[in-house]
């Protein structure tokens, strides 16, 4: 089985409103799958028709082999899910809730006992397996939600905001082990509005607005179409403004055109950072006077930020050339590029 998740046409409708429309997409198991959208957008309904929580208006889906209408008690066998909100009794104790769960799964006692100890292990809650739920931290409340998730040792994981609220370091804990479980073989489902999460864990994003899948492909093949389609637009542009300009301007001031090809020229920038600790006025000056340079940056930390042409293929090269004739040392370097963000922001068009 290649696809862990596949939908076909997928629909959901409330009345008149239309809140996932013909969804088709496909997600390839043991990856990790970021699926992005705004409120509104149609994401949890998708989520809640996979895991067959509500049946969709038309279209289907084939969720770890099973179809979502006609298996739907071998697709809860098959998945787990961690809600944003974790669904534990607080009164209880984190083996206490583990242990209904595997009850819910039928699981047999001895299988069940060592299947908690194991898990218990593996996202070090194991010290807190006696403690009430109600008296622990936000992070290990998601320990032990991901413990109950796992206990019937699905395929597939629904993680739908699992760092939310959570510190930084606890967070980090939390990325490992998502890392972890992909590694052992889980595929990992991952609902999140935080981006530097879903760029640094995702192997592939699907992006929907408006009920549509609105973009799908790896985190940086969505910021490289990006990349194109504005130099596409800008392209479009400046042949539109020089169109323009040459039908209404006489022979004897066709300067004007060259104005605006420089003007656009500036425009048409793409900027590289660079840490140097032997700097010199010297390796500026050179920078300054590259053709491919428009402009140069220089902080009293040794780091210069460059404009440059970015139609020029070679201009990345041009720049550290100049950098190795000087002796330079470079400690650190890095392109401006759009950010996942950036790329969330235009397809949904926010």
């Amino acid at each position: 089985m290649k696809y862990a998740i596949e939908t076909f046409d997928l629909t959901k409708v409330y009345g008149d409103f239309k809140a996932v429309d013909s969804l088709n997409m496909k997600i390839e198991k043991n990856s990790i799958f970021g699926f992005l959208g705004p409120n509104g957008a149609g994401k949890t309904t998708t989520i809640k028709m996979l895991t067959c929580l509500i049946p969709p208006s038309s279209g289907t889906a084939r969720v770890a082999g099973y179809d979502i209408l006609k298996n739907p008690d071998e697709v809860r066998q098959q998945i787990g899910m961690v809600p944003q909100k974790v669904s534990l009794y607080e009164d209880l104790t984190a083996r206490e809730n583990v242990e209904m769960c595997a009850d819910f799964y039928g699981m047999p006692e001895d299988l069940k006992e060592s299947r908690i100890e194991e898990l218990m292990e593996i996202v070090d809650i194991k010290y807190a397996a006696d403690k009430p739920v109600g008296q622990m931290s936000g992070g290990q409340q998601q320990k032990v939600s991901l413990v109950a998730s796992l206990i019937h040792q699905p395929d597939i994981l629904f993680l739908d905001e699992p760092t939310i609220g959570l510190d930084p370091t606890t967070k980090r804990v939390l990325w490992d082990l998502i890392d972890e479980l992909n590694s052992s073989g889980h595929t990992i489902i991952l609902c999140s509005h935080d981006m530097y999460e879903v760029e640094l864990l995702c192997d592939y994003v699907g992006i929907i607005n408006q009920g549509v899948l609105a973009a799908f492909d790896t985190p940086q093949g969505l910021k490289d179409t990006v990349i194109k389609e504005e130099e596409s637009l800008r392209a479009k542009e400046i042949g539109g403004i020089l169109d323009r300009i040459d039908k209404e301007t006489p022979e004897s001031e066709r300067r004007a055109i060259q104005e605006i090809k420089k003007s656009e020229r500036v425009c048409a920038g793409k900027e590289i950072s660079m840490l140097i600790v032997n700097l010199t006025d010297d390796l500026i000056s050179e920078l300054e006077a590259l053709p491919v340079t428009l402009d140069v940056k220089k902080h009293h930390t040794g780091r210069i930020i460059l404009e440059l042409d970015e139609t020029c293929e070679t201009a990345v090269n041009d720049v550290l050339a100049s950098v190795i004739r000087n002796n330079a040392r470079i400690t650190s370097i890095s392109t401006k590029d759009p950010s996942l963000e950036d790329v969330f922001m235009k397809v949904t068009g926010r």
